[in-house]
Parts: C-alpha cells; structure tokens; sequence
C-alpha cells in the first residue's frame, strides 16, 4: 500500500530550510534505504506543500518520518497528515487495475 505523506509549509519555508535541510535530506535517504520512501519533493512556485509517497503495510514509517523530521520540529510545516494511497496504474502500482 501507498501513503503520502502531506506536508503544509510555512511562508518562510525557503529562506529557512538551508539550517535543517542536510539532516532532513539525511534522513529522507535513510527511509529511503530502508524501503520505506519511495519518493519526496516540494512543490514549486509556489513551494507551499511537499509530498512525501512511502510504501508500507501501514502508515506507521511516514508518520515516523514526520515525528522525526526537523522541518516539523522547528517550525517549518505547519501541519502535516499522512492518506493512504490507492494506487492502480504503473509499474509500481499497489493494486493494479487494467
């Protein structure tokens, strides 16, 4: 199963995130060792959402992801949810549908 992990940022997101954003990145890229992220970026122009995709039997890796991130801890997401995903079209797709 897909979750997308959902984050609202901050208005100051940018001029901000140069502090926290090797040991964010650093973290990314241990979630995505492990399997769990599958992909994240943050959305351009304007950059006020970032999207977080992990692949799981449960939520639990992307809300881990949050709970330990430091964009969330200082301030940089104003909030943040995890949905899960029906994805049905790709070759990654959780439940194919043709």
């Amino acid at each position: 199963m897909h979750y997308l992990l959902i984050y609202d940022l901050s208005p100051d997101y940018l001029e901000r995130r140069g502090e926290f954003r090797q040991e964010h990145l650093d973290l990314a890229w241990e979630a995505a060792g492990a399997g769990d992220l599958v992909l994240g970026g943050a959305l351009q122009n304007p950059a006020d959402q970032a999207f977080l995709l992990f692949e799981g039997d449960s939520p639990d890796a992307a809300e881990h992801f949050a709970r330990r991130d430091p964009y969330v801890k200082n301030g940089l997401v104003k909030s943040w949810s995890v949905r899960p995903w029906m994805t049905v079209v790709g070759k990654d797709a959780s439940s194919p549908v043709r």
